[in-house]
């Protein structure tokens, strides 16, 4: 199964964390959604909205052992659903990501991953998994 990411796992830093397998990727766009940022955290999470775009990275060929830790990583707040993405050579791509269902925490500004605060955002999720 193909992932695509679009906040703190399109960061390899965050992904080698939480997945064991070594993943081809590529940046990738999934049309007809929108990236917000949590009111008081560094995440961000997807909501559909037919006049956006959001940017980031798609994971090739994902072993279910990994989707599983990323389910779990998630949590109950994300629902895994399949999109089509956009690839960088023009190709779409059918990929699974994970859509934000708590849409009362979201702001209503958008998630620029330029502004990701890494270090508070592994200290806070990542803690445990310092060494994977």
């Amino acid at each position: 199964m193909h992932i695509f990411t679009y906040g703190s796992l399109m960061f390899p830093e965050i992904w080698q964390r939480v997945v064991r397998g070594d993943y081809r990727s590529a940046a990738a766009t999934a049309q007809g959604y929108a990236r917000y940022a949590l009111a008081d955290d560094t995440y961000p999470g997807m909501i559909t909205r037919s006049d956006a775009a959001v940017e980031g990275v798609v994971y090739f060929d994902v072993d279910a052992e990994d989707i599983a830790a990323l389910d779990a990583f998630e949590g109950s707040e994300y629902r895994r659903d399949s999109v089509d993405v956009v690839i960088e050579s023009g190709e779409i791509v059918i990929a699974c990501t994970y859509i934000f269902l708590a849409g009362h925490r979201l702001s209503d500004v958008p998630w620029e991953p330029q502004a990701f605060q890494m270090s508070r955002f592994i200290g806070s999720y990542c803690s445990d998994k310092l060494d994977g």
